[in-house]
């Protein structure tokens, strides 16, 4: 079976290895469909400071069962599923108290953890989460980012009659956006400073999309929510320009919840947080119900996932992929390597 390496920054090597076999514990998994992230290219750069390499990418991932260990129950030969990338200890605090998703020694896949950049790997079944029949493989490698949306969501205390802002409409702020409309949302703002993908955000029928470079945000938000502002904003671009708008576009009392990964510190006003009471949240990756309500999302197509993916690649032109979001970053939104039919 081959395998992709990023042996160095920008670097992707292939190798033939054996087939591993699983533990008792584990199945073997047949890598079907990977999807490409922002952290993936932040990575390919030499720009993400929690990786070493040599490195084995891949945490989106679409595969099928083809082994399965003797003490795997609940699961067969043929099964469609996705994975939770993530290793836990279990043991700190964070874990004790149901936040094992920021445990204190979190690992994942693709980063600190050999990812799915490989025809075959083997996982421990605990990890699986099942993909229905009718959700296709492109779909299925893209549940992990919906579930960073519904997670993200649901940092908020409730989002049913929210007027929501989305500052971002990337492949995350374009989920967050849907998945605060199939929350309940009573009004969704999506912004970007690149129109095809305010376009895009129509396709997914997000109806309401601001080109922040065209004029006063804060006064076009205002247009359509009315003088308060926005209920709870999301910050899903990661600039310091977003984190202003954020504040500028609310009301006293908001929530602005931090989805982007900010490349640097950025610079806040802490006095009108202060002032105007705002809450600001972080949140961080997911836990296994989001999957699953994420599943639920897409089979009930309140989330629509095919206007996202722009670009397919075979798993032997994987470095290609990096080159073409490189060099069409405002026409590339999802790109998906194909390693298996």
């Amino acid at each position: 079976m081959k395998q992709a390496v990023m042996t160095a920054p920008g670097e992707i090597r292939f190798e033939e290895i054996s087939v591993p076999q699983p533990l008792p514990e584990e199945v073997l998994l047949r890598v079907r469909r990977i999807g490409v992230c922002g952290s993936d290219v932040h990575v390919y750069h030499g720009k993400h400071q929690y990786v070493t390499y040599p490195l084995i990418q891949g945490h989106e991932v679409a595969a099928e069962i083809v082994e399965a260990g003797e003490q795997v129950r609940g699961f067969s030969i043929g099964d469609k599923v996705t994975v939770q990338p993530q290793s836990y200890c279990g043991t700190c605090y964070q874990c004790t108290h149901g936040r094992y998703h920021i445990c204190e020694n979190l690992k994942v896949m693709g980063f600190q953890l050999p990812g799915c950049a490989r025809e075959y790997f083997t996982v421990a079944a605990d990890k699986l989460i099942p993909l229905p029949a009718e959700l296709s493989p492109d779909h299925g490698a893209l549940v992990e980012p919906v579930a960073v949306a519904v997670h993200a969501v649901g940092r908020v205390d409730s989002i049913e009659g929210m007027r929501v802002l989305v500052l971002g409409a990337g492949t995350i702020g374009n989920l967050v956006a849907q998945a605060a409309v199939a929350e309940g949302a009573a009004n969704v703002v999506i912004t970007d400073v690149v129109e095809s993908r305010l376009e895009l955000a129509r396709g997914c029928r997000l109806a309401n999309c601001l080109n922040a470079s065209k004029g006063d945000l804060a006064a076009q938000v205002k247009e359509i929510f009315g003088e308060e502002g926005a209920d709870v904003v999301f910050d899903c671009a990661g600039a310091p320009a977003t984190i202003r708008q954020a504040t500028d576009c609310t009301h006293k009392g908001a929530d602005i919840v931090i989805v982007a990964v900010f490349p640097a510190e950025a610079s806040v006003n802490l006095a009108a947080v202060q002032r105007r009471e705002l809450r600001v949240i972080g949140t961080h990756m997911y836990q296994r119900r989001d999957f699953e309500r994420g599943i639920e999302l897409l089979r009930s197509a309140k989330v629509v996932l095919e206007p996202l993916i722009t670009t397919h690649f075979d798993f032997a032109d994987y470095p290609a992929a990096y080159r073409t979001i490189d060099e069409k970053p405002e026409q590339t939104m999802k790109v998906i390597i194909r390693v298996a039919p």
